[in-house]
């Protein structure tokens, strides 16, 4: 999976983009920071923004009287559970249940005939044009596994501790997702463009100031902030991130759970004292017998994560691949691998094995594996896009510098 370069394009639908903001949670500041990005996006651009209930429910909270909160610029974001995804119940894939009601103008639900305000009905997965997500690594696997299927592109903003998947300061917020949506272009060297405005040695679509009804130089301190370096040779730049498609599959054959996964697969030994036994197959041809703590089955994105941890290796974001790293394994020649992305790979817990078995789906999910339970592990077809605030190598190699001090050491003076 490699980058991908979009120009920046103008806004050529009718009705507004949607942002869906995701916000870490419990961060007095972060939300500070989004109601003002927030209120900016709304009143000046035109904007929709779609909320989930916890951030909903924070700006009720706190900032009621200054957004206007469950309006048509302002939605709960209500995603439905994708069918086929999940454990259990949710591999059935009706979401008859999880309707929400709507009061519609009709006098049909009123007992006395009076006229209700229509409600907008909350937001689902294809409502979202772009999603921002304010927090750390962990808000953006959380973004990819709302998404099973389809996902918008992720524009990913730091407000964690780490941040080695947020290129995006918070304070470049608004100005990002203004030029992801198309509503400021910079095209420097487009000097035959008639149909554009230019305000700083920023250009911006004519035809997205007409549908927002907004003049740019109009607004407070615009003139004084510098355009954002953003993207590369004027074309914002997208890493299409492989996710894998996981399936869990008890003795008898039937599917018991499937998951997306941004990061890792984690098998394990659990609670058990002994060592897991695995059976680890490739395109239904035997591997290996696994006798170790666990293996671990990652994508690119992962390998900078527990796989790295366990000794793997680190892989760039864009060769299409998935990686196999045992953890402790029990003999010293079973060494991390590097498989092609078009693999099948399975595991399962032999009918000999001391105990059950653990999988983790990139941390979550806990499932126990009984003897005869089996893991399935190959790419999804749907990919995460991550904008870049550079390109998808100068991200990396900023992130692996400044994260991990890769590589760094002090240099010799010559001789």
């Amino acid at each position: 999976m490699g980058s991908t370069s979009l120009k920046s394009a103008k806004l050529t639908v009718a009705s507004p983009p949607a942002v869906l903001m995701l916000v870490k949670r419990d961060e007095k500041e972060l939300l500070a920071v989004a109601v003002e990005v927030i209120e900016d996006l709304v009143e000046n651009w035109g904007v929709q923004v779609l909320v989930d209930s916890t951030l909903m429910k924070d700006l009720k909270k706190k900032y009621s009287d200054k957004l206007e909160l469950d309006s048509d610029t302002i939605r709960l974001f209500d995603p439905k559970p994708v069918s086929g995804f999940g454990s259990g119940e949710q591999l059935v894939g009706s979401t008859d249940d999880t309707k929400t009601s709507i009061n519609i103008a009709n006098g049909s639900n009123n007992g006395e005939g009076e006229e209700e305000k229509a409600v907008q009905p909350p937001a689902d997965l294809s409502d979202a044009d772009l999603v921002v997500t304010l927090g750390g690594d962990g808000l953006l696997m959380y973004a990819a596994h709302v998404f099973s299927g389809p996902v918008p592109p992720i524009l990913p903003v730091a407000g964690g501790s780490m941040g080695f998947l947020t290129p995006f300061a918070r304070e470049e917020m608004l100005e990002a997702i203004l030029i992801s949506l198309g509503l400021r272009v910079v095209q420097e060297d487009d000097s035959d463009n008639d149909d554009s405005s230019e305000t700083n040695g920023l250009k911006i679509s004519q035809r997205a100031l007409n549908n927002m009804q907004i003049e740019a130089t109009d607004r407070e301190g615009y003139n004084e902030k510098p355009p954002l370096r953003f993207g590369n040779n004027n074309q914002i730049c997208i890493s299409m991130r492989m996710r894998l498609d996981c399936r869990i599959f008890g003795s008898d054959g039937s599917l018991r759970s499937r998951y997306a996964v941004l990061n890792e697969v984690v098998i394990d030994r659990g609670s058990s004292p002994y060592l897991a036994s695995l059976e680890c197959f490739c395109d239904d041809v035997h591997l290996t017998t696994v006798q170790a703590d666990g293996i671990i089955f990652s994508t690119p994105t992962g390998s900078t994560a527990y796989s790295m941890a366990a000794g793997g290796s680190v892989v760039h974001p864009a060769v299409p691949a998935i990686l196999v790293t045992p953890i402790c394994p029990h003999v010293l020649s079973f060494r991390s691998m590097v498989f092609p992305d078009h693999v099948v790979l399975r595991c399962y817990v032999p009918s000999d094995a001391r105990s059950t078995a653990c999988v983790y789906f990139d941390g979550q999910h806990r499932t126990e594996l009984h003897r005869g339970d089996s893991v399935q592990i190959q790419m999804s077809a749907h990919p995460v896009p991550t904008i870049n605030r550079q390109d998808h190598s100068a991200d990396w190699l900023s992130s692996l510098k400044r994260n991990f001090n890769f590589n760094t050491r002090v240099r010799q003076n010559p001789l």
